[in-house]
């Protein structure tokens, strides 16, 4: 059983950066495949980035790359996204998830744990 729990959401203007971080339980967190996603409202889960268990792989939308970095600290069990150059678009709520197996997976469905969610509103 994994526990994820986010933080580091609140209110940017466009343009600006924010750090989200998910500290997970267990203690075989390297051996999961972390991934962010985010749901704006009314609208569907979707794929922001995912990073391997080793780190060493990491995969990221279209609408992330280039301004989104995930990232992992083994030693604290945590998983990062930076965002930088915020738009209105990336307002949404972002979740933390986990799934057992080394192999990135881009679908909320190939998840087993998730976290509660952090809210991330950008002002234009």
């Amino acid at each position: 059983q994994v526990q994820l729990v986010e933080s580091g959401g609140g209110l940017v203007q466009a343009g600006g950066s924010l750090r989200l971080s998910c500290a997970a339980s267990g203690r075989t967190f390297s051996s999961y495949t972390m991934g962010w996603f985010r749901q704006a409202p009314g609208k569907e889960r979707e794929f922001v980035a995912t990073i391997t268990g080793s780190g060493g792989s990491t995969y990221y939308a279209d609408s992330a790359k280039g301004r989104f970095t995930i990232s992992r600290d083994i030693v604290k069990n945590t998983v990062y996204l930076q965002m930088n150059s915020l738009k209105a678009e990336d307002t949404a709520v972002y979740y933390c998830a986990a799934r057992s197996g080394r192999f990135a997976r881009m679908l909320p469905a190939d998840y087993d744990y998730w976290g509660q969610g952090t809210q991330v509103t950008v002002s234009s």
